[in-house]
């Protein structure tokens, strides 16, 4: 995702004088072609997240269009006041970009898990989450985001995850990513879990002889409120997948929106990271067995 990310926003800025990559301190040589290309649009701002918050801000208030880069609880939590006050409460054109989201950095401990940003960021007035799954929706999301001139998050991965869709594509914030069409049981996927929930239907399909419906949320925050009362009429379970802590994450978001327009909360399972801190080493992949964000854990809970 990060590659995908490095290569689109040099793309994007080709384009638009106005756009400016902010990193902190990360990223170095995946940014060699932007640097090249536009040195006097990139700044490395260091290890001091609030400050680069604010001096994102700062020229967004003069007509730039600033982007944020670095891994996400940096970019989320310990810039939190610059963010609420320098970004949202102006209501300005920053888009704040996390990478490495949710168990992505597991080996590396509570501090680089990222299980809470998205609760985080739907606190805040003004601001749009989203949530990408591979390579070509990061692509569409930064378009889209770039392109609303509004507080924008985008959640992203690391490195290395599989590619569903086949082409790039127009995003819309606001609507969910189809994945393929289905019946009877929806899955909703939230950024990386992608792949997980994909491979976990084709398992489901293989031995049930049918296909439930899976999308990419792509927009958290704000939600597909036409596909979701759509879907609460027409499928007979909703299973939200999310590399995320259930207080505040996707999942709570689509509950709070069921439970406030009249549709049937029971229909909903939401699969997600207990309230606690990750103790432990491993890489992501582990950590996902231990938590059951795994596909054969998705697959198991499909089966229940």
């Amino acid at each position: 995702m990060r590659n995908a990310f490095a290569q689109e926003i040099t793309k994007l800025a080709a384009q638009n004088e106005n756009l400016v990559l902010l990193a902190g301190d990360i990223g170095n040589r995946l940014f060699d072609d932007f640097k090249e290309k536009n040195p006097a649009r990139f700044y490395n701002c260091g290890i001091a997240e609030a400050l680069m918050t604010s001096v994102a801000s700062g020229l967004a208030n003069n007509s730039f269009l600033p982007v944020t880069y670095t891994i996400t609880p940096f970019n989320t939590l310990r810039c939190l006041e610059q963010i609420k006050l320098d970004v949202c409460y102006p209501n300005l054109p920053v888009t704040i970009v996390g990478t490495g989201s949710g168990l992505s950095y597991a080996s590396l401990g509570a501090t680089h898990h990222s299980l809470d940003d998205i609760a985080a960021m739907r606190m805040l007035p003004n601001m749009q989450i989203l949530a990408p799954g591979d390579v070509y929706e990061v692509i569409g999301c930064l378009r889209a985001a770039i392109d609303s001139k509004k507080p924008t998050y985008i959640r992203l991965g690391k490195k290395g995850e599989p590619v569903i869709h086949r082409k790039e594509f127009t995003y819309e914030i606001g609507k969910v990513i189809p994945v393929y069409k289905g019946q009877k049981n929806l899955v909703i996927s939230v950024g990386n879990m992608l792949s997980e929930c994909d491979q976990a239907i084709k398992k489901f399909e293989a031995k049930y002889n049918f296909l439930p419906e899976l999308v990419s949320i792509g927009s958290v925050n704000p939600l597909d409120e036409e596909y979701l009362k759509n879907s609460f009429e027409k499928f007979e379970k909703i299973i939200v997948a999310e590399e995320h802590g259930l207080t505040g994450g996707a999942g709570a978001a689509i509950l709070e929106w069921a439970y406030t327009n009249n549709q049937s909360v029971r229909k909903l399972k939401l699969i997600n990271t207990p309230k606690e801190f990750i103790i432990g080493a491993g890489n992501q992949t582990y950590a996902r067995k231990q938590l059951r964000l795994d596909e054969d854990s998705i697959f198991a809970i499909m089966e229940e």
